[in-house]
């Protein structure tokens, strides 16, 4: 109920509140994530499980799973997929630096993630010290490792109060940042299609996370964690995998990636090279599409620790994940429906050609025009 309670004052204002509150959400878990490197390191067999994490099993490279695993993991860290950059891009200059912008943010993601790694296995390296026991065995997979073990090996040190404390507060922070991204992505997409929802937005936030506390309950039962983790597995991967696939297919072979790098180039000046062009036709595309395949060939039903979920659970799962992705077709078959045309095909062509090109970059001139004079937002702007 807290959590909500802060997620709402910080939201319901609009960009401008959350902004402020950013400032300590994000650079608090550096902080602490700094001490408990510091503390992680001088205990006892610490050594022992930075060397198991810097300890590389390239037979693991070869699993399917393993890179599906990292995929599901990038979309989680970066956001692609969620509709999260691109509601906090809405509210960017016209001219703001995002090539900058993406370099530096997936630096300091792949940054974080590595220091994250020595906080980590610094304890466990201290758990198996002090329990007898091999890393591997007292690792646990999942939430078990944040909720279980860390703070198991937290409570054997000395000043254990203080830093349970700082711990989860770094967790609190992580998990207001967290809410904030998600928050805001669906609530500046509903109130651009919507303007009802713009006009009563106090509302809407309270009715909204109303709901995520209603779900949330339902995780707190006994079954709660078998709820959660059916959530993570099937809430995650092939809705994510398949809507990021069509969008770098669209954005490359539809839109076009001339007018795309056009594009980049009158917001930053410069266009992009070859290199990203190939990873935006090519790279992207083939290695989303392989994630996608394997997901379904090497598709296993769930099992959470030694509970192995009824086959109308994975049923359920499946029918869930794609319907993240259902709307894709929905939307393309009634594009494809209102167009004029009097055969299926020129239908089809006309629903497949972006907007009069020079058109839309007189109305993007317009929109930088106005939103130079900071009176208006990108999302009320046609183009």
């Amino acid at each position: 109920m807290l959590v909500y309670v802060i997620c709402y004052f910080s939201l319901w204002k609009g960009i401008e509140m959350s902004g402020k509150v950013v400032w300590f959400t994000a650079i608090f878990p550096y902080v602490v994530l700094f001490i408990l490197l510091i503390r992680g390191v001088t205990l006892p067999g610490a050594e022992k499980g930075i060397a198991y994490y810097l300890s590389p099993n390239i037979e693991m490279l070869k699993k399917p799973s393993v890179w599906q695993d990292a995929a599901t993991q990038v979309f989680f860290s970066l956001g692609p997929g969620f509709g999260v950059l691109m509601a906090y891009s809405s509210y960017n200059e016209f001219h703001n630096n995002v090539y900058f912008d993406a370099l530096l943010t997936s630096t300091i993601n792949c940054c974080t993630s590595f220091l994250s790694g020595f906080v980590i296995f610094s304890v466990l390296g201290y758990m198996s010290c002090q329990s007898g026991r091999p890393i591997h065995e007292v690792a646990q997979e999942g939430p078990g490792l944040v909720f279980v073990v860390y703070p198991e090996a937290l409570a054997t040190m000395p000043g254990a109060t203080i830093w349970s404390i700082i711990f989860f507060l770094m967790l609190l922070t992580l998990g207001l940042d967290s809410s904030f991204g998600g928050s805001e992505a669906i609530i500046t997409g509903l109130s651009d299609e919507f303007p009802i929802i713009k006009r009563n937005r106090e509302v809407f936030v309270a009715l909204l996370f109303i709901l995520y506390l209603l779900i949330g309950m339902v995780m707190c039962t006994k079954g709660g964690m078998l709820i959660m983790e059916w959530l993570i597995v099937y809430g995650t991967t092939w809705g994510l995998l398949i809507a990021v696939f069509c969008e770098a297919m669209v954005i490359s072979f539809i839109y076009g990636i001339d007018r795309f790098t056009e594009d980049i180039r009158e917001m930053l000046g410069f266009t992009p090279g070859w290199y990203w062009r190939i990873c935006w036709t090519v790279g992207a595309p083939i290695f989303l599409l392989l994630m996608i395949m394997s997901s379904f060939i090497n598709y296993m039903p769930l099992q959470y620790q030694d509970y192995i979920y009824p086959t109308k659970a994975n049923v359920l799962g499946i029918v869930f994940a794609l319907s993240s992705v259902s709307a894709i077709p929905i939307v393309g078959l009634y594009t494809w429906y209102k167009q004029e045309g009097n055969t299926c095909s020129d239908k089809l062509h006309r629903a497949l050609t972006p907007y009069n090109y020079k058109n839309r970059r007189r109305s993007a001139g317009l929109q930088r025009d106005i939103l130079s004079s900071g009176n208006l937002h990108a999302s009320d702007i046609m183009l």
